[in-house]
C-alpha cells in the first residue's frame, strides 16, 4: 500500500470513528423531546392551604413559579386544570408567561380527557390531584409510579412523550424545592 492509500484509509476510518462516536452520545444524553413530538407533562397542585376550594401556600407558589421555569421553552401549545383554586393557581404562571389561557378539564371523565388529549397532538401541561393525576399518566400510556403521597409530594412531574405514535416513552421527574423547604426570600 503506498502513502496516499493509507493516508485515504486512515481518514474514512477517522471520520467513521466520529459518526460512531457522535452517535453514542447521543444515544445516551438526557434531553427534553424534540419540539415535533407532542408531550404531555403531568402535575398534581402545589401546596395548598386547608379548606374548601383552598389557594396555594407561599411555598405553593414558590412551586407553581419553579414549574413556569421548568417547563419555559419546552414547547407548550396548551395548559390544562381542573377547575379549583389550587390547580389554577399552580398553572397560572406558565400560562402568564406564554399567554395562553388555562383550559378546564373534567377530572370525573379521565378516560375521555385522555382520549381528547391523544387526538389534540399537542404538547401540553395538564394540572391535577394526587388521586388523579396517576390514573391519567396510565391512561395515557405512562407509568403511573408509586402512589403520590398525599400530604407532602408535590414535586412529581410526569412526561409522556408521543401519546399518538404507539412509541410512548414515560418518565417521572422532580421539580421545585424538596417537599418541606421554605421558599427563597428572592
Amino acid at each position: 500500500m503506498n502513502i496516499r492509500s493509507c493516508l485515504s484509509a486512515l481518514s474514512v476510518s477517522v471520520a467513521m470513528g466520529l459518526v460512531c462516536a457522535c452517535s453514542i452520545s447521543n444515544k445516551f444524553q438526557i434531553s427534553e423531546p424534540a419540539a415535533s413530538t407532542p408531550t404531555l407533562y403531568l402535575v398534581r397542585h402545589a401546596e395548598k392551604q386547608s379548606g374548601d376550594d383552598p389557594a396555594l401556600t407561599e411555598a405553593g407558589k414558590a412551586r407553581a413559579n419553579a414549574l413556569a421555569d421548568r417547563l419555559d421553552g419546552v414547547g407548550i401549545d396548551t395548559i390544562w386544570s381542573t377547575d379549583y383554586r389550587r390547580t389554577m393557581q399552580t398553572a397560572a404562571p406558565l400560562a402568564e408567561r406564554l399567554d395562553l389561557q388555562v383550559q378546564v378539564y373534567d377530572p370525573g371523565d379521565l378516560a375521555g380527557f385522555a382520549e381528547q388529549l391523544k387526538a389534540n397532538g399537542e404538547t401540553a401541561l395538564i394540572v391535577g390531584h394526587s388521586n388523579t393525576t396517576p390514573q391519567l399518566a396510565d391512561l395515557l400510556g405512562g407509568d403511573p409510579g408509586p402512589e403520590i403521597v398525599e400530604a407532602s409530594e408535590y414535586d412529581r412531574l410526569y412526561v409522556i412523550r408521543g401519546p399518538l405514535a404507539g412509541a410512548i416513552q414515560s418518565d417521572i421527574r422532580r421539580y421545585g424545592a424538596p417537599a418541606g423547604a421554605k421558599p427563597s426570600a428572592d
